[in-house]
């Protein structure tokens, strides 16, 4: 498995883990604190996110969301489009 660690912003504590699984499956995973609270799947162009409960999360999420493709994103329209 490959793997890089990233940062979106230096100033920000979160960071990204970029890998290649085994079986080919290329991911990111947006670290907030310590916590696992987004993933973007390369090879399908889809984003999961799990917990979005601070604000400074959310700003994390939105600067993932962001840095791969996607549009910003309020607390309510997290919940909604991700089922939290």
């Amino acid at each position: 498995m490959k793997n890089k660690t990233f940062y979106l912003n230096p100033s920000m504590k979160s960071h990204v883990n970029e890998y290649i699984n085994n079986d080919g499956s290329h991911y990111s995973d947006l670290i907030s604190y310590s916590i696992r609270v987004a993933s973007y799947n390369h090879k399908t162009n889809e984003m999961s996110v799990y917990n979005c409960q601070s604000a400074t999360t959310i700003r994390h999420i939105n600067e993932f969301l962001e840095f791969y493709g996607f549009e910003k994103c309020t607390k309510k329209q997290l919940i909604k489009c991700y089922n939290l």
